[in-house]
């Protein structure tokens, strides 16, 4: 029994390092969105850090569409990290977890 708890802490431990290095690999992962127009273009990390934001002139001329364009695609451009994010975490976790009755329902 105390060689299943070390055997089990011993794989929760290699989990978190997992966990750690899948956070710092989203750093490199792209996700680009854009205006349905494509006068507005984001690129942001799945942990959801803005790398880039290209504007065209013809935005420029207006600021209240400028503010709507920004809001509804850096919105659709986190949630798309989000989801990138979440997937790739949880599907690490999920990996590394022991198999503990009751648990199995958490990470689906």
């Amino acid at each position: 029994m105390f060689g299943d708890m070390m055997g089990m802490m011993g794989k929760l431990k290699e989990t978190q390092q997992k966990v750690e290095a899948t956070k710092k690999r989203m750093d490199m992962v792209l996700i680009e969105e854009q205006s349905s127009d494509e006068l507005l273009k984001v690129e942001i990390t799945a942990n959801r850090e803005i790398k880039n934001i290209a504007i065209s002139e013809e935005l420029l001329q207006d600021k209240e569409q400028l503010e709507d364009y920004l809001t509804i695609t850096l919105n659709k451009a986190i949630k798309k990290a989000t989801q990138v994010n979440e997937t790739e975490l949880a599907a690490v976790a999920k990996e590394g977890m022991p198999n503990i009755p009751g648990l199995d329902g958490l990470f689906k």
